[in-house]
């Protein structure tokens, strides 16, 4: 379980020169974003780091700035060590730091949480802490926004950034595809995401966000990788498809998928796992 000289031409002659160039100029930058938008380049803002692993600070879409802001990282990731398989825990006091990133990965902040709102490694590997602080009180105070959670599958052939706020890291590839059930020890996570051999994210990487690079969204948290070779082990995670087959792929991460979370998160950032769309586990 786991980142441009003068030519001498008349002032009037190059007035008209300079308009004409401006203008082409102009036209070809219009077409240029129309057919190849560029995408945003990902950086560490937002993330965060833990004592022990990587995250983030994550709104939804219909988040407001005056929710109390959420930190997310792994299941894995909690003070109180893993949960074990079929366990949730929620609502629970904690008071937990996080060194807030700015975008070229200096520590600007340390926020600290009042409670732990959700933790499990069942069916996916997640947890969100509630903070002290509310979204517009981290924007004003050190210029940072949370990263906003899609809503949305994640495609194959995505370009993605893991971004490590553990290790000021980044790893970008792509999404090489999804794991129907990925088999790790005692642990089984549902629809993983598997990343292309570029992405080999360390220990301390795990709960860093997983950032589409076209809309700068979280898609997943990064979670674990296959290390040695083994079968479905610790640290060895296999896949294992419809039928039972089981896949072994050495070297290659994975990350647990997060559109199906906001769905579970209401009026103020409020936890109801019995709202209508939300497939968390529940306790």
């Amino acid at each position: 379980m786991n980142s441009a000289e003068s030519f001498g031409m008349s002032a009037d002659t190059d007035s008209v020169t300079s308009l004409v160039r401006d203008t082409v100029t102009s036209t070809t930058a219009t077409l240029d974003q129309v057919l190849n938008p560029k995408v945003q380049a990902v950086n560490f803002a937002g993330t965060v780091s833990l004592s022990n692993c990587s995250g983030s600070v994550v709104r939804f879409s219909d988040s407001e700035d005056n929710d109390p802001a959420l930190v997310m990282s792994n299941g894995h990731c909690l003070e109180s060590g893993m949960p074990g398989p079929g366990e949730v825990v929620v609502d629970q006091a904690s008071s937990r730091t996080f060194g807030l990133l700015n975008a070229s990965g200096s520590r600007v902040a340390n926020l600290r949480a009042n409670k732990l709102v959700y933790g499990t490694m069942t069916d996916t590997d997640v947890s969100f802490y509630q903070l002290t602080t509310t979204y517009g009180q981290i924007k004003s105070s050190y210029g940072i926004d949370a990263l906003t959670m899609a809503e949305t599958h994640p495609v194959a052939g995505t370009a993605i950034t893991v971004a490590s706020g553990y290790w000021k890291r980044l790893y970008s590839c792509n999404i090489d595809g999804f794991a129907y059930s990925l088999k790790e020890g005692d642990w089984t996570f549902k629809d993983s995401v598997r990343y292309t051999s570029p992405c080999k994210p360390i220990g301390g990487t795990s709960g860093s966000p997983v950032i589409d690079h076209a809309t700068n969204k979280v898609v997943a948290v990064s979670n674990t990788g296959n290390e040695d070779g083994q079968r479905c082990t610790i640290n060895n995670p296999c896949e294992v498809d419809e039928s039972g087959n089981v896949t072994v792929r050495q070297g290659i991460s994975y990350a647990q998928q997060t559109y199906q979370i906001p769905a579970c998160f209401g009026v103020d950032n409020k936890l109801d796992l019995n709202a209508s769309g939300c497939v968390l586990p529940k306790p």
